[in-house]
């Protein structure tokens, strides 16, 4: 997968959490972000690979996301790797 390919799914997973109030709200609490700082934060990098293990993180929300998408679940951390490599690189 490409780094953009990554980041297209990444932004459309996004757009999809500001759709749901109540997602969008555990996106915030959990990032400790606000919703007046989220476009200041989607420029950092490692961002976007963020909402990815958001979703990553909740199976149920996952493979919602997944269906509507029409994406298959191991496309989400395919994504995610493709935008930040293995986690294990930096322990």
């Amino acid at each position: 997968m490409t780094f953009e390919s990554a980041q297209e799914i990444a932004v459309e997973a996004l757009l999809q959490l500001t759709r749901d109030p109540e997602q969008i709200g555990r996106f915030l609490a959990v990032s400790g972000l606000g919703p007046e700082s989220i476009r200041e934060a989607a420029e950092e990098p490692g961002f976007l690979a963020g909402v990815l293990e958001f979703y990553m993180a909740d199976e149920a929300m996952l493979l919602t996301y997944c269906e509507n998408a029409g994406l298959r679940p191991t496309m989400i951390a395919a994504a995610r790797f493709a935008l930040v490599g293995d986690p294990s690189d930096y322990g």
